[in-house]
Order: structure tokens, then C-alpha cells, then sequence
């Protein structure tokens, strides 16, 4: 049976575009195009669609408000499709908090990128989000930043000499999110990759910055890796640990995409066991694909303690699965306590 989609955007040029697109995967089918919120709703009632993707900017009712009501009255996968300003960044990561699965960008012509390659993503995310886990609203965090919460430190943490390398992709903001507010201020060095366009990742950084009690910031290359510290890979390039002269450091690769990301969880975790090994805590969080489950597996067999979340947490169990079945987890949790566990492998 084919995958029912609605798309809804204020764009006819944009409506167009994505039915012809979406409609072209042999299993799927655009059931109907609307140009706003209102009319979304009672084609949702009249047409009951498996997936919608969802214009983050739209006139009338907007993007996130409409969101909101739909995960409260009638839960379903969103796709968010975004424009790729810092605004619609910051909106979008709103959205997910509220439920919607994933997102991409609108497609543009100058983003180097061809159409169909754009349509192989755009498929590849309702596919996953038809099979996803869906976030309850009322169970979500609040969309405004707050203060993070005050965590117990621990004697020896930061001197652990440990580095920590977690890999996302959907459903990951959420996920890493929750990980990292669970991760207290003196932790160990974390990298972290999360499968996200170039213009989104410096918002993630910041929003996460706002929320937990570790520093964040988005990866520049060539910093120092200090405790205390959270990495995010930017859009544009794999993050790499290396060493320096005195300690390691940061570097970014604008090499091809590995496993179809850049950045790539797989290149992240494969430095780690070149140069950290058992000194090294890989954690695999929630998403679609393969990505990180080779990578997770040579960390492991290099010594370094491995951690994988669990089916019933995830949004999406691709990564995780993938690396659970071929060995490459030594450890298997819900996503509530990936933190505690990881930071109590810290100091044994």
C-alpha cells in the first residue's frame, strides 16, 4: 500500500514541486496540496494521510501553531520543510521539540545539489517518518530556553582523560538534547555528530548552549578539546578529532560524504579509534540508516566502552539497530539513561 502524503505550503511554485517530486517514488502518492492551515485541517479529516510535510512559514495560522494543535488533537508524522535562513532554523528546531519527526530545506538550485538527489532525501525522510515513534506534545520540553538544571559533579571527571563521540540523525535534536541535559557542566570532552544542513547547525549549538549545563558550540576546527566542552559538527564537513601539541583538537573535513552524510558519525568515530581508543565512549542515538554502526563496532573492538539506545526510546531504530546487530553495543538503554550510565563508566 502506498504511502499517503499531504503537502501543505503557502507556495503553489512549492506545491508543485513537491508533489511532482514525492510523486514520482513508486510508493508513495500526494492525496493533496494545501495552501495553508485551514484548509490542511479538513483535508487531514477528509483524506486521513500517513505523512505531511509541512511549511515552517506560512500566513493565516503559521507552521509551529498549527503544529502544536496537530500533536495535541490528531498526532502524525511532519516533515518540516524549511527555508535556510538562521529564523527558519531556530523555527524549525522549535517544531521538533513539538513533534514533528524531521525536515529538510526547500530545494534550491544553487545549493549544489540536484533535484534528484533532493528527491532521494525528501523520499528517504517520509519513508522513515511514516515508521517513527511520534514524540507526545504534552510530554516535550519547553520550547523556550531555561536555565539548565544544576548537576552533580563527580571527583575525577573532567581529569578522566576520557573524550566522549555520540552520532544522531532523526530524531537526534531531541535525543542529544535530553543526553546532554542529563550530562553535568565538569563532563569530559563530548563530539557529537548530527546529521543537519550547513545553516542549521550553528542554531542547534546555541539553543543546546540555552538548555544544558556543558558549554556547546558548533565545531570551527582547530580548538582546543577541553572538558566541559560539547563539539556539534557543522553542515558542511566531517568532524575529526586529531592531536595537537599539547592535547587533542578539533578538525573539520570538507572530504565527500561518507554513507551519503557529511558530516558523518563513521568518520567521527573512526578518528576516535585511531587516536583515542579505550579512552573513548561511543554513543549511537536515533536515526535512519547505517551510518555510525561500522565505526561504533571498530571503536569497540579498539577497547573504548560503547553505548546504543534502546527501540523503545528511539524515534527511529536504523543506526542503533544496525549497530546493536552486528555487535558494535556493549550496552544497550533507553535514551533517560544513556547519561547516567555513560557518565558513570567515566571514572571506573
Amino acid at each position: 500500500m502506498k504511502t499517503r502524503v499531504l503537502v501543505v505550503d503557502d507556495s503553489a511554485l512549492m506545491r508543485g514541486l513537491l508533489s511532482q517530486l514525492i510523486g514520482m517514488a513508486p510508493d508513495m502518492e500526494v492525496v493533496g496540496a494545501a495552501p495553508d492551515a485551514q484548509v490542511a485541517r479538513e483535508m487531514i479529516k477528509a483524506l486521513n494521510p500517513d505523512v505531511m510535510t509541512l511549511d515552517v512559514q506560512m500566513p493565516k495560522m503559521g507552521g509551529l501553531e498549527f503544529l502544536e494543535r496537530l500533536m495535541r488533537l490528531r498526532p502524525m508524522p511532519v516533515v518540516m520543510v524549511s527555508s535556510f535562513t538562521t529564523s527558519a532554523s531556530d523555527t524549525t528546531l522549535k517544531a521538533l521539540e513539538l513533534g514533528a519527526v524531521d525536515f529538510i530545506g526547500k530545494p534550491r538550485v544553487d545549493s549544489g545539489k540536484s533535484m534528484e538527489g533532493y528527491a532521494e532525501d525528501l523520499v528517504e525522510k517520509i519513508r522513515a517518518a511514516k515508521g517513527a515513534r511520534l514524540r507526545g506534545a504534552l510530554n516535550l520540553s519547553p520550547t523556550s530556553p531555561s536555565l539548565p538544571p544544576s548537576m552533580p559533579t563527580r571527583p575525577g571527571l573532567a581529569a578522566s582523560g576520557k573524550i566522549i563521540f555520540v552520532g544522531a540523525s532523526t530524531g537526534g535534536t531531541e535525543a542529544i538534547k535530553e543526553f546532554l541535559q542529563g550530562i553535568p557542566a565538569d563532563c569530559p570532552p563530548i563530539l557529537i555528530v548530527q546529521h543537519m544542513p550547513e545553516s542549521f547547525t550553528a542554531s542547534f549549538a546555541r539553543r543546546l548552549d540555552s538548555l544544558c549545563a556543558p558549554r556547546v558550540i558548533e565545531a570551527q576546527g582547530n580548538e582546543k578539546v577541553e572538558p566541559g566542552t560539547v563539539y556539534i559538527a557543522p553542515g558542511h564537513s566531517h568532524l575529526l578529532i586529531r592531536r595537537g601539541n599539547a592535547g587533542f583538537l578539533t578538525e573539520l573535513a570538507a572530504t565527500p560524504p561518507v554513507n551519503r552524510h557529511r558530516p558523518s558519525v563513521d568518520v567521527l568515530f573512526d578518528s576516535a579509534t585511531a587516536l583515542v581508543g579505550r579512552k573513548a565512549i561511543g554513543v549511537i542515538l536515533t536515526g535512519m540508516g547505517k551510518d555510525g554502526a561500522q565505526g561504533l563496532l571498530r571503536l569497540r573492538q579498539s577497547g573504548a566502552r560503547t553505548f546504543g539506545q534502546d527501540e523503545a526510546s528511539c524515534v527511529v531504530y536504523g543506526m542503533p539497530r544496525e549497530a546493536f546487530l552486528i555487535g558494535a553495543v556493549e550496552e544497550q538503554c533507553p535514551l533517560g539513561d544513556i547519561a547516567r550510565r555513560v557518565i558513570g563508566t567515566v571514572c571506573v
